[in-house]
């Protein structure tokens, strides 16, 4: 009993053996293919560096492409502010006239530095006094006269408001304590003006800069800012 046994010990190892061997490709095929076309996958020799630190041409090329779609060397744009509607309409014309080959775009800015309750200007100082007086009876401390030249020189200034709502709310406020000659108004920075925005050929620029300056003396152009939204 104990040789048999012993052969059945010797078969199995010998038999774990060759599967080993086997497994490991020694006897000419592998048990695992996948294993054989990973090493197959790392071919040194086929490996080629397109760029360094860099895109390939053909990446290169199209993203010049595409820049240079986006850019227009050859425009100019000029910015002319300040402009009264009338001086924008003469500038247009000559667009028109002289200059087809240029595109105007207009936008007319209106600002507006909120509302302001006050009393209208008086006639003096002694005036003044006497209603500065009138509205500390009333118990209204808060207020300044208007100093500065002007047509509301002279005024007393009840308080400023950003929006119409507030103003009329604080009016009311005033007048139900009795201060019968307060006024609301809007107060405005400056007056309406026209912004024109050209742009044409950048050949054709200057000679466009010197017909509007010869045309509107007082105006002044500078040139867009880099990246500038069209004017609507």
């Amino acid at each position: 009993m104990v040789v048999p046994m012993r052969l059945a010990v010797f078969a199995l190892v010998l038999a774990n053996l060759l599967l080993f061997v086997w497994a490991r490709g020694y006897l000419g095929a592998p048990a695992e293919p996948d294993s054989r076309r990973a090493e197959q996958q790392l071919l040194p020799e086929r490996v080629v560096v397109v760029s360094r630190g860099e895109p390939p041409p053909s990446a290169r090329h199209k993203e010049d492409g595409e820049t240079a779609g986006e850019r227009k060397p050859n425009e100019s744009c000029q910015i002319w502010s300040d402009l009264a509607a009338s001086e924008a309409d003469q500038v247009e014309q000559l667009l028109q006239e002289g200059f087809a080959a240029f595109r105007a775009s207009r936008r007319t800015v209106n600002e507006n530095s909120g509302y302001w309750v006050y009393v209208p200007p008086l006639a003096n100082k002694e005036e003044v006094s006497k209603k500065t007086a009138e509205l500390q009876q009333l118990g209204v401390d808060d207020f300044f006269v208007v100093q500065a030249s002007g047509p509301n020189q002279l005024a007393i200034s009840l308080g400023t408001y950003r929006t119409e709502e507030a103003a009329n709310a604080g009016l009311e406020a005033l007048r139900a304590k009795g201060v019968k000659s307060a006024r609301m108004s809007e107060r405005r920075g400056k007056p309406t003006y026209v912004i024109l925005e050209i742009r044409g050929p950048a050949a054709q620029a200057e000679a466009l800069q010197q017909s509007i300056a010869a045309k509107l003396p007082k105006a002044t152009g500078r040139a867009c800012k880099a990246n500038a939204v069209t004017a609507p």
